[in-house]
């Protein structure tokens, strides 16, 4: 995860969230080509300088949400056509317009569990990667990670210290995931998912569970913790 130094206050940090999720909303069930909610109208409804609504609406055209016609204004956007292509957490929260942040909570070498071993398809017991991570944007907490990554394909990955990125260092290594398979489910916070998360426990979080494949090789498991406030899942689907 690449570390990021944030300038933008705390407070603006959240009138942006605040001003991005309410156009998100109302252009939701719009048609391509309807008109955005100008600045002005956002300026007046919020209270806040033009410069905070301007990077609300950046954010979702770098989501290809909205599109910016010059000399007509901001409309939603025609859907991609291509499915998108695979990408980490930095890489997503960058691709929405948001700064992307982490914290290390663990990293170590530790042998794996009956449910980690049978994911990674190695055996109980053979050594693994454990690195978790808590995950912000816009300087705001978004989920908890744990990383299970085969130590056998990763010989002295910690050596120096964890990576900026873990798919960058994959990459690096010629193991970047190539395809993955995802789970995702509804839950209810555990006390210390709580904790972390700074929310009450039993609060809803989505679950998010990955196994990422590298030309027929398992090199990553993940399950991660969202809060429900502050992500969102975006699917596209196509009938080839």
């Amino acid at each position: 995860m690449d570390q990021v130094d944030l300038v933008v206050p705390r407070q603006r940090a959240l009138k942006h969230v605040q001003v991005r999720e309410h156009v998100r909303s109302l252009i939701e069930a719009q048609p391509p080509g309807s008109a955005a909610p100008s600045e002005r109208e956002l300026v007046a409804r919020f209270g806040v300088a033009r410069m905070t609504v301007r990077q609300a609406l950046d954010a979702l055209v770098a989501e290809g949400l909205l599109e910016r016609i010059p000399g007509r204004g901001t409309f939603v956007a025609q859907p991609p056509k291509n499915a998108g292509r695979l990408t980490s957490f930095t890489e997503e929260i960058r691709r929405r317009g948001m700064l992307p942040e982490s914290q290390t909570l663990l990293a170590r070498v530790e042998q794996a569990g009956p449910g980690v071993a049978r994911a990674l398809d190695i055996s109980p017991g053979d050594p693994v990667l454990h690195w978790r991570r808590l995950r912000r944007a816009d300087q705001g907490i978004v989920c908890v990670e744990d990383a299970y990554l085969n130590e056998v394909l990763l010989p002295g990955f910690l050596q120096h210290g964890t990576p900026t990125s873990l798919y960058e260092a994959l990459a690096a290594r010629g193991l970047r995931p190539t395809e993955v398979e995802d789970s995702i489910s509804a839950d209810r916070a555990s006390a210390e998912e709580a904790t972390v998360l700074e929310i009450a426990e039993g609060d809803p979080v989505l679950r998010h569970s990955r196994r990422a494949v590298s030309d027929g090789r398992i090199v990553e498991v993940s399950r991660t913790c969202y809060r429900h406030d502050r992500f969102t899942v975006y699917l596209q689907l196509a009938d080839r």
